[in-house]
């Protein structure tokens, strides 16, 4: 007997619709929800009924709260970490599905949406985002790094912001995902059926014209709020900017300031390890221009290394399955950490 999809799928007038509905585990990605977005956007590619696609989920609690991360820690434990990588790649090659597509895809990411459901909604070519959004990449926690193209959206924010979320995963409300790039729209919940409905009603025409069209529906974001000033942070991201991850530590430390003790607090709750490889893959990015695709094939390389390493699965243990918050990490600080494995892990 197979197992009941994850998703729903469906014509409406012009309008393809994919809708993750795996609620009981706020969407969490698995490959088989993979394949699924994949087969059914394949369908669609050449099919002269469906102008556009939208991607929504069928919980208000959640878009998708990222990737079945219990389970890859489960193969990891009886299959091996390869076996483990080659499932983490199928939601991957999903998320690039998504962000080539050849019709417009919107996301309405309204809710939940962190790591891979980040990968599923801010890489499409119209995103939406609620109040009801709370958008992260939370991977330093549990000895990842940012992946499914957070650290390519992240390397693009504003400065400091993005190296902030990057290290810290800090969460991002629906305007603030705006600002900082992972999104272009902020619509009212109360308003995303009318929004299907008028996407669904758009008739065809050139590129232009539904474009035109389109922005009728999802109108430019304005909003006077702008993200919390960061001063410590920015003084200190920037004279550390060349010196390293530990200096920004040193001087975080010898800060009085209440947001520079918060930041410090969480960052040594964090993965040293993954924090260090972190901060070299955003030096990278920012350095020279970088495509999704390549961004992509950097993270995957990088996420091979980590979820080998003992941390990751320490790191979800102490998360996720016994929920202790003290996760022993190896090693246990940032001073400790080998360059040499940091650049190894790159490669």
């Amino acid at each position: 007997m197979n197992a009941p999809s994850s998703i729903r799928s469906e014509r409406y007038r012009s309008l393809g619709r994919i809708t993750l509905d795996r609620p009981n585990a706020l969407n969490a990605i698995t490959p088989d929800m993979a394949r699924e977005i994949m087969n059914t956007l394949n369908d669609w590619r050449d099919d002269p009924g469906i102008l556009r696609v939208v991607i929504d989920s069928s919980s208000p609690r959640a878009f998708c709260a990222g990737g079945d991360i219990k389970a890859l820690r489960h193969i990891i434990a009886t299959q091996g970490p390869d076996v483990a990588h080659a499932a983490m790649c199928v939601p991957y090659d999903a998320m690039l599905t998504i962000a080539h597509y050849p019709k417009p895809i919107i996301t309405l990411m309204d809710g939940i949406t962190m790591g891979g459901g980040v990968g599923l909604g801010a890489h499409a070519r119209h995103r939406v985002v609620t109040e009801r959004a709370v958008l992260a990449m939370p991977e330093t926690a549990i000895g990842l790094t940012p992946d499914a193209g957070g650290s390519w959206l992240l390397a693009r924010s504003p400065a400091p912001y993005g190296l902030r979320n990057a290290l810290l995963g800090c969460r991002m409300h629906g305007s603030q995902a705006v600002q900082m790039g992972f999104a272009d729209h902020f619509v009212s919940s109360a308003r995303l059926a009318s929004l299907v409905e008028h996407l669904a009603d758009i008739p065809q025409g050139t590129e232009g014209e539904q474009l035109s069209a389109m922005s009728e529906s999802l109108p430019p974001f304005k909003d006077e709020d702008s993200p919390a000033v960061l001063s410590a942070f920015t003084a200190s991201a920037s004279l550390s900017s060349h010196a390293g991850l530990n200096e920004l530590f040193h001087r975080l430390s010898h800060l009085e300031d209440e947001t520079a003790d918060r930041d410090l607090v969480q960052l040594q709750s964090a993965c040293p390890f993954s924090l260090h490889v972190t901060w070299r893959i955003q030096q990278i990015l920012k350095a020279s221009p970088h495509t999704l695709d390549e961004a992509f094939a950097l993270e995957t390389r990088t996420v091979r290394h980590l979820i080998a390493r003992a941390d990751f699965s320490e790191g979800v243990r102490a998360r996720m399955v016994d929920k202790d918050n003290a996760p022993r990490w190896q090693p246990q600080t940032i001073e400790d950490v080998s360059s040499e494995e940091i650049e190894a892990c790159l490669r």
